[in-house]
């Protein structure tokens, strides 16, 4: 027999490069014991990064699975941040370690926003599914599924003190919902458009964490350059109190003299319902297009929008003092206006009306100029009336300003700015060190070199737009190509640009080492291929020499070369061209050797064996071709990616090689048995290059999603057979999470559903509990046989051996084990596996219920799973006469057992009460508040003594 090829097994070692992703928005977090406004949480493609932004550095990642993060929101106490994903799961991470022990999973897509109740102890999510889910975070479970927007969910808001909430979508509708009966109540249609085409489209004037309370309006935004407003009034309030409806409220706003127009009462039908809201003006942004994000801070009444621009408009809602106040003047002036008149006039005016308007209530503070485009926005205010804003924008950046909210005339300072993490456009080229240690990264301005180890950055350089690089030998200086058709070499040592040649006419889109070290070759759009020496030449009157580059040799060729590569043996030279063609010449001569045709679109990368036998290339086709040097036959074509395959790269010594396309997917091949080892995925958009270590043991890949991602060759090997498996086992998983939500048998579909879905977790629970109770009934059927034998042999046998489980698990019953098995289900997905579960073990389930309430065991999870399933049961289980006597138990046993949890609670409830009672006459102090008064001094002194540090810095 003979030796089996060993792979080995590549893992993510790390992601790093990107800033704040996209696709998510911002916030500010407050880490234990840190200041309040100095942590901002970014999503980083699957991760969550909280960065400093006072020193400009990462303190934590939240470190998430494999799908990309779309929506952040830390919790009311600031204790935990919950996560959504583009798979539709959301998860919460505590911020004090960084783990996460509470996860959902109900929407199909991608969750667009998540609000939390003003306790914390609900969260609402929306998705792309058009789907709201209310989920209860104390028991961890699912509430409801609200049905009823067409379009993407952009924002939603517990209302305070009342069991409302109010969601919005890019279907132009704003729907508000009574959470008691789970349905819809009222509709505004008063939007021409669609509703603001991303997230954050409602938010409330003076309320922050998402609770909007009575009296104060409403802010929506469009794809026009109105900020509309709209006054909330409680009809039942109104009854309660006996005051007419247009008395209720804190204030009373009229239509805007110059609102030309009436766009309705905002409600579906005549007769209202719990609440009126109605449109009572709109603000005018100085911005034409769509609002991109909303935010407003509760504290200081600061309202904060942006269109698609690096404009962020700030307006402030003024104290009822300070309108009160404006308003005397209004009137003031309307006196003198009258009085002015009636002189020149002679007749008498009247009785002087005031009228109040949004404009007397809402003014416009300032404005903030970014440097990029804004893609979120976040605001917090802090002690002394500080105004903090955090900008993400669009280029990899984050920035913040600080500004005084209370101040007539604001002015915007910028505090911070985060970028030396990133680039600001995405990476084009990536190599490595001849010592495996340092990373280059270049993209359309930077260049930015990275200590591998701790993926720091060691030196960022400005350049220009650069396509391909390289480290000269020594690692002392790099060498760029440019689109401009320039070589730009830069020494490391000073970060300095050292000469610019200008090398072609057109984009140089490759560079190659000669194999000897000595110089290189470089391949342009000019259709020329030209080949350099390195030289060591005086730099004007300094006595050290610095490094060039100097032309040798020509080739003039027909077409635009694409990509050139030498052989190792320094015999032959591969160039890529655009007629799809590689064509190979001798090094030394330059004559042609071999045309290698076969292709259907430009070949866009190859690359040639350690041994120089093989040649592999990979074009736009998506096909990966391999060829023998030799004679030019093509060995073997393979379908290698589903879109362009944009790199290639042998490993050292090995014929095994990496490719990387446009499907964001970077795949390994054997070349000598054409075959697919393992596929490497990760990045979330496409993968423009990749770079493997000298040694082999590290490769580096770079992303349309801004990410530079690290992976590291481990010591495990990879079995191809299993590696198939594993991949028809994610295509399954992924089928399953794309099923229909499951539905409660007799119950019509309507605006409430469950708030679950069916995964592959949920039926691997549901397998795992039928699993226990065939061991259960196993079990019994063993004992009952052995008791049969006994009596039938007069005499005590020994028992028969139990099942390994059991011993495993240290000898348990099993009706002990069903009961394990069941607490072992996670929270969120318990009602799921209980539905998919066949009623054939039911039945059994009932019984060991009755028996688990009887001896006090999980009292409270066991009436969970039994309301559940009488349910979703409940035709069956009503018919079934087998299961009267066991219903009949289980309805005295509920009833007494929950009651004695009950009485408990109330006693300890009772008992501590007295016990602070007790403390509190005995020191003579409140409970609990000399510690917090002494903390908020010991806060209050700190951060004094860090201001003077820094003022004498």
């Amino acid at each position: 027999m003979g030796l089996t090829k060993q792979y080995l097994r590549y893992v993510a070692s790390a992601v790093f490069g990107v800033i704040g992703s996209q696709k998510a928005n911002i916030a500010y977090v407050t880490l234990r014991g840190g200041e309040k406004g100095r942590y901002i949480a970014a999503a980083a493609c699957e991760h969550v990064f909280i960065w400093d932004v006072r020193k400009g550095e990462k303190v934590m990642i939240l470190e998430g699975q494999k799908h990309e993060v779309t929506f952040l929101r830390p919790s009311p106490d600031g204790v935990s941040i919950a996560v959504g994903y583009e798979d539709g799961a959301v998860r919460i991470f505590s911020l004090l370690n960084g783990e996460s022990n509470v996860s959902f999973n109900g929407h199909k897509s991608a969750v667009s926003i998540i609000c939390y109740d003003e306790l914390g102890a609900r969260l609402v999510t929306g998705s792309k599914d058009t789907d709201v889910i209310v989920w209860d975070i104390i028991n961890e479970c699912g509430l409801y599924r609200l049905r009823g927007h067409k379009g993407l969910i952009t924002q939603a808001l517990f209302l305070k003190d009342k069991n409302l909430l109010v969601t919005s979508s890019k279907d132009s509708f704003v729907k508000w919902w009574d959470l008691d009966t789970q349905h819809c109540f009222k509709t505004i249609v008063g939007h021409r458009s669609e509703v603001q085409f991303w997230r954050h489209l409602v938010a409330p004037s003076c309320v922050g964490d998402g609770a909007a309370g009575p009296g104060e309006p409403l802010l929506t935004g469009s794809a026009d350059s109105e900020l509309r407003a709209w006054d909330i009034t409680y009809l039942q309030e109104v009854k309660a109190e006996g005051e007419p409806e247009e008395k209720r409220g804190k204030i009373e706003l009229v239509e805007d003299e110059d609102e030309g127009d009436q766009e309705g009462e905002a409600d579906e039908g005549p007769e209202e319902r719990i609440l009126s809201c109605k449109k009572v003006g709109s603000i005018l942004r100085e911005a034409r297009d769509r609002v991109v994000s909303l935010a407003a801070d509760a504290r200081t009444g600061v309202i904060a929008c942006h269109g698609n621009d690096s404009i962020l408009e700030v307006f402030r809602v003024l104290p009822e003092a300070e309108v009160q106040q404006k308003m005397k003047k209004k009137e003031k002036r309307a006196r003198k206006k009258a009085a002015r008149a009636q002189e020149e006039t002679g007749e008498d005016a009247g009785e002087l009306t005031v009228k109040r308007t949004l404009k007397d209530e809402i003014t416009r503070l300032t404005h903030i100029k970014a440097s990029a485009k804004i893609r979120w926005a976040e605001c917090l205010s802090c002690p002394g009336g500080e105004l903090k804003v955090a900008l993400l924008l669009q280029n990899n950046t984050i920035e913040t300003y600080s500004l005084k909210a209370a101040s007539t005339t604001p002015t915007s300072n910028k505090t911070a700015r985060l970028t030396l993490g990133g680039h600001r456009t995405d990476v084009r080229t990536l190599a490595f060190s001849s010592d495996n240690l340092a990373v280059l990264s270049a993209s359309g301005d930077t260049i930015k070199v990275w200590n591998r180890a701790t993926l720091q950055v060691i030196r960022t350089m400005a350049c220009e737009y650069a396509l391909c690089s390289l480290f000269v030998p020594g690692d002392r200086q790099i060498i760029l190509g440019t689109k401009s058709g320039k070589l730009q070499i830069f020494e490391l040592a000073s970060g300095s640009l050292l000469e610019t040649v200008d090398a072609h006419d057109g984009a140089l889109w490759s560079l190659c080492l000669a194999p000897d070290q000595r110089g290189l070759v470089t391949g342009s759009a000019d259709k020329t291929v030209k080949f350099w020496e390195f030289e060591l030449i005086k730099d004007g009157e300094m006595s050290h020499k610095r490094l060039t580059v100097k032309h040798k040799r020509t080739l003039q060729l027909e077409e635009d070369v694409l990509c050139v590569k030498f052989s190792p043996d320094h015999r032959l030279l591969a160039v890529s061209l655009l007629d799809c063609t590689v064509k190979l010449f001798y090094t030394d001569t330059l004559k042609f050797f071999l045309s290698l045709y076969g292709h259907k679109l430009p070949v866009l990368c190859l690359d040639i064996c350690h041994d120089s036998t093989l040649i592999a290339t990979g074009s736009a086709d998506r096909n990966v071709k391999i060829w023998g040097l030799d004679f030019g036959d093509c060995h073997r074509s393979m379908f290698a990616h589903d879109d362009s395959v944009m790199f290639l790269q042998f490993l050292p010594k090995t014929h095994l090689f990496f490719t990387a396309g446009k499907d964001k997917k970077i795949k390994q091949w054997d070349a000598d048995k054409f075959e697919h080892i393992q596929t490497l995925e990760g990045h979330h958009r496409e993968v423009w290059c990749l770079a493997v270590s000298p040694s082999g043991d590290h490769l580096v890949s770079a992303s349309h999603d801004k990410s530079l991602r690290l992976w590291e060759r481990t010591r495990e090997p990879v079995i191809l057979e299993e590696e198939r498996e594993m991949e028809r086992e994610a295509e399954f998983e992924e089928s399953m999470s794309k099923g229909d939500i499951p539905v409660v048998p007799g119950e019509a579909p309507g605006e409430a559903a469950p708030a679950g879905k069916k995964t592959i977790e949920t039926v691997k629970a549901a397998e795992r509990i039928m699993e226990a109770l065939e061991l259960f009934k196993d079990e019994n059927r063993k004992m009952e046989e052995h008791k049969y034998v006994c009596e039938a042999a007069g005499k005590q046998l020994p028992p028969p051996n139990p099942n390994p489980i059991l011993v495993a698990f240290g000898n348990i019953s099993p009706s002990r084990y069903v009961l394990d098995v069941i607490r072992k289900v996670r929270s969120s997905e318990l009602e799921v596996s209980l539905l998919v579960l066949p009623f054939s073990y039911v039945p059994e389930l009932l019984k060991l219920f009755n028996g688990y309430i009887q001896q006090g065991l999980e009292v409270e999870l066991v009436c969970r799973c039994l309301f559940f399933l009488l349910r979703i049961h409940f035709g069956q289980i009503s018919s079934n006469q087998m299961l009267l006597t066991v219903m009949d138990q289980l309805r005295t046993n509920t009833v007494a057992q929950v009651r004695q949890i009950r009485d408990v609670m109330g006693f300890n409830s009772a008992a501590l009460q007295f016990l602070q009672r007790e403390i509190e006459s005995r020191e003579e102090v409140t409970f609990f508040a000399e510690a917090t008064g002494k903390l908020k001094e010991r806060k209050r002194r700190r951060t004094k003594r860090e201001r003077v540090v820094l003022t004498i810095a």
